[in-house]
């Protein structure tokens, strides 16, 4: 059965032949049928049918709320594993845990072929991976070594129904505040989707945008005042306090949006763009690979863009 699941311990000219007889006789591969037969001649109840490993890169100085949504995404990983009978591991990748070399071994050692990547806050890099040997989704917009299937938010949906939500409101003077990396992780689609709002809305002020490397009162500030922005769109959860000590009227005259609510006061308003179902997701699509016995970077990536939810709270004015 090695041939027809197209698995790399075949030799090709086999496979092909071996293939090609299966095709012409109307042999079709079902979908983990070997693991479920010899479950059952094994009579083990309750045994998963193959493991899954979440690999994360372990960065010091990832911040908190980063850490914790990597948390979420992880728990959506595990519970839609479970519920299509897998079990799954997680990998800590650095140079005080596991080096990609010697995941590898262990990885296919122990018979693990889906794989599924957390977010990386610097630019990854796993092709010391043998890809032979696995199929694998990142959960994030972009990786480019290798390029493989992705899983995340829509962040260009959400800048425009940020900005639909401070329009619907009367706000006429938004203003967009990222920080730089996190803006260049997703290749500009933040600011992007900002002023390309702003182009198509000319009844709105064109405040210019704001990218910071970190977020502080010494660079919000200056810009906040500098500008006025009546609607304060970001990620940022000290910008309420910083407006209204600058002499912003919160939800009144003024209003705050947050791009990400995991970990916010309960009173923000904003967006959750639901980690746990973004896992989920993930784990669908690798469980869907390893059925096809799609192992590799493919040679047409796909990118699965999941909305955000907006989430009514007390920092903006009702709707008019």
């Amino acid at each position: 059965s090695y041939a027809p699941r197209g698995l790399p311990c075949v030799k090709i000219d086999t496979m092909h032949r071996v293939q090609k007889a299966a095709t012409e006789m109307g042999y079709a591969v079902h979908p983990f049928a070997s693991e479920v037969i010899s479950q059952l001649r094994r009579k083990i109840r309750n045994m998963s049918i193959g493991t899954l490993a979440v690999l994360e890169v372990d960065e010091p100085n990832l911040p908190p709320v980063a850490q914790n949504f990597n948390g979420r995404l992880f728990e959506g990983v595990e519970e839609r594993a479970a519920e299509n009978g897998f079990s799954v591991t997680r990998w800590p990748l650095g140079e005080k845990s596991f080096s990609l070399k010697r995941v590898n071994k262990i990885l296919q050692a122990r018979g693990i072929e889906g794989l599924l990547f957390l977010p990386s806050w610097l630019e990854p890099n796993y092709q010391e991976l043998d890809w032979t040997k696995f199929t694998a989704v990142y959960i994030d917009y972009l990786i480019d070594q290798p390029k493989i299937n992705t899983v995340c938010s829509d962040h260009f949906r959400r800048i425009f129904d940020a900005m639909d939500n401070a329009r619907a409101r009367g706000y006429t003077r938004p203003g967009f505040a990222v920080q730089r990396r996190l803006n260049e992780r997703l290749n500009g689609r933040f600011v992007g989707a900002y002023l390309g709002y702003l182009h198509d809305h000319p009844e709105m002020a064109h405040v210019p945008p704001l990218l910071v490397d970190e977020f502080t009162p010494e660079v919000f500030l200056p810009w906040y005042t500098a500008n006025r922005p009546d609607v304060v769109i970001t990620h940022w959860l000290d910008a309420p306090r910083y407006m209204t000590e600058a002499g912003a009227d919160i939800p009144h005259r003024d209003g705050y949006i947050c791009l990400s609510l995991l970990g916010a006061p309960p009173q923000f308003s904003g967006f959750d763009q639901q980690p746990k179902l973004l896992g989920a997701r993930a784990a669908e699509m690798v469980i869907s690979q390893l059925a096809r016995h799609d192992h590799g970077a493919p040679m047409f990536p796909t990118n699965t863009l999941m909305p955000a939810v907006w989430v009514e709270g007390a920092t903006v004015a009702p709707r008019l």
